[in-house]
């Protein structure tokens, strides 16, 4: 579990709301804030149709596409995986780590890309990048927004990235406001959504730094920006149960680790995320060396899942549940890449189920909300990889005792609410966020064609 004894900061995505959900004179379950579109009422909908009302995805990839927008120092490189890289230095720069203190002269190169402009208005937006950085290399990502109004956020940093953690600690960066919207770790939120005012389109941009006077780089693979304005809700549709399949995916237990490496988020008692990602990379074949693990003391149990943590870390959140820098992680191994997104239904779920992919989501849930789990949280990552011919969930919860109970079957009626819904009460009884149907999804740098056509179904190319 993530740090489930204290509020996510998920929690405060929410605050916007909680007024007028309590002041609502209806059923919370059916309260609809102002200004928000409103929901299906109940029973089946067509989630295709309802993925594609509320998330945008936009990805820069291809050749072509590191050639648009504004270069200031980096070229586009072509060949099997095309990339950005620094072609000559734009300028050089001082950087000081708010973690170590340390100042250091960093070369820099720049890309901006054009503008997209959301088919979705978005209340929420995540940036998701995957890169390279060999030693004494780093990257930053940032966004601007522009409202419904036609004005512009800032340039928001939506992280400091490196692969290590010995040139830079990665990091999100907290303050990031302009009182109409905040980021919040590694999700930009516009604050009063119940307003109307949404991000009608935006722009990234990528700083690639090296050490002066080198000829190093870093090399980015992709880069987007997933931006979703999914209705306020307590609960959501009951969904038709599909196709059965389960999908071979190791099993590693974030339970094994209580108490190693406390310096990442107290040890493995939070390491829920980690844990998912690297059960779901290694099933795409992602491995770490001998020499890659040779740091993790020899005693324990699944190195990986420590290794894995540690280059998940979140310097300033001091979590390793970053949602971006988990799937930067993933794409850290030869042949794989990685997205944050948010699916719409079980029915996505299962479409990609059924073409190979497993999905690791984000949900919050009371102990009594989901049977069988044994345990409360305020946020929670798992890796889906089934459904039962009855449609439950199959799911390798790493909240787990061991490795061998990791495989839990789930009731499909309890999950999905407690994945897709928004909002919900927490065990104070006080209004929390939900993710609305929050996941990572890793998948081969050359996806086949039903790969392939299975992430084009639910909105990732």
């Amino acid at each position: 579990m993530s740090r489930a004894e204290q509020p996510s900061r998920r929690t405060l995505l929410s605050a916007a709301v909680v007024a007028a959900v309590v002041s609502s004179t209806g059923p919370a379950s059916a309260h609809t804030a102002p200004g928000r579109p409103a929901g299906p009422a109940g029973g089946s909908t067509d989630p295709d149709a309802a993925a594609a009302r509320h998330v945008d995805n936009r990805a820069w990839t291809s050749y072509s596409d590191w050639r648009t927008g504004g270069a200031e120092g980096t070229r586009a490189v072509a060949g099997v995986r095309p990339g950005l890289v620094i072609a000559q230095a734009a300028g050089t720069t001082e950087h000081t780590d708010p973690h170590t203190g340390r100042t250091a002269a960093w070369e820099y190169a720049t890309w901006t890309s054009p503008v997209h402009r959301l088919t979705v208005p978005a209340t929420e937006a995540v940036v998701s990048w995957n890169a390279r950085t060999p030693d004494g290399t780093w990257i930053q990502a940032e966004l601007q927004g522009t409202y419904t109004d036609g004005t512009d956020t800032p340039w928001y940093v939506m992280g400091r990235w490196a692969a290590g953690d010995q040139d830079i600690l990665r990091t999100s960066v907290d303050g990031q406001s302009d009182g109409r919207s905040t980021v919040w770790t590694d999700t930009l939120a516009v604050d009063d959504a119940a307003s109307g005012l949404r991000l009608v389109s935006y722009r990234l941009r990528l700083t690639l730094h090296r050490r002066p006077g080198t000829e190093l780089t870093p090399t980015v693979w992709r880069i987007g920006a997933m931006g979703s304005d999914v209705p306020d809700r307590f609960t959501v549709p009951a969904s038709t149960p599909g196709a059965a399949r389960e999908l071979i995916v190791p099993r590693y237990s974030q339970e094994l680790h209580k108490g190693r490496y406390p310096e990442y988020d107290n040890g493995g008692e939070a390491w829920c995320s980690p844990a998912s990602s690297q059960m779901v990379a290694e099933y795409w074949g992602g491995r770490l060396t001998e020499e890659q693990l040779s740091w993790v003391d020899p005693s324990y149990t699944d190195p990986q899942v420590c290794h894995a943590a540690r280059h998940t870390y979140d310097h300033q959140y001091a979590g390793c549940g970053n949602w971006p820098f988990n799937a930067a992680y993933a794409a850290t191994f030869e042949g794989l890449q990685a997205v944050v997104t948010r699916l719409g239904s079980l029915t996505d779920l299962e479409t990609l189920i059924t073409a190979g992919i497993p999905a690791i989501t984000s949900q919050s849930f009371l102990e009594e909300e989901l049977t069988g789990a044994g345990y409360g949280t305020a946020g929670h990552l798992m890796a889906v990889t089934g459904f039962t011919p009855d449609g439950d969930v199959i799911a390798n919860d790493p909240a787990s005792p061991d490795n061998e109970s990791v495989r839990r079957v789930y009731r499909r009626r309890e999950w999905e609410n407690a994945w897709l819904r928004t909002k919900r009460y927490n065990a104070s009884g006080k209004v929390a966020s939900g993710t609305g149907g929050v996941c990572y999804l890793f998948f081969p740098a050359h996806p086949t064609p039903r790969v392939r056509r299975a992430l084009a179904a639910v909105g990732v190319r």
